[in-house]
């Protein structure tokens, strides 16, 4: 879990930094949509992670909802 966490948490912090590039005023176009493409990859990388963590979180919760029955 700790891989995963630290996964997401690089990817954010990765994410983050391209953001405050492309905001950059002395970022040309050209390397905004470098950093845009660069961006999209990290927002992938932590899209999946919250779905599957979503997907975990459902199960559990189904699974204490029948021991509740």
């Amino acid at each position: 879990m700790t891989e995963k966490k630290d996964r997401f948490e690089e990817s954010f912090a990765k994410l983050k930094e391209v953001s405050e590039k492309i905001s950059s005023e002395d970022t040309s176009l050209e390397d905004s949509i470098r950093y845009y493409e660069e961006g999209m990859k990290y927002y992938r990388e932590c899209n999946e992670i919250l779905k599957k963590a979503e997907q975990k979180i459902e199960i559990m919760d189904t699974g204490s909802d029948k021991e509740d029955q």
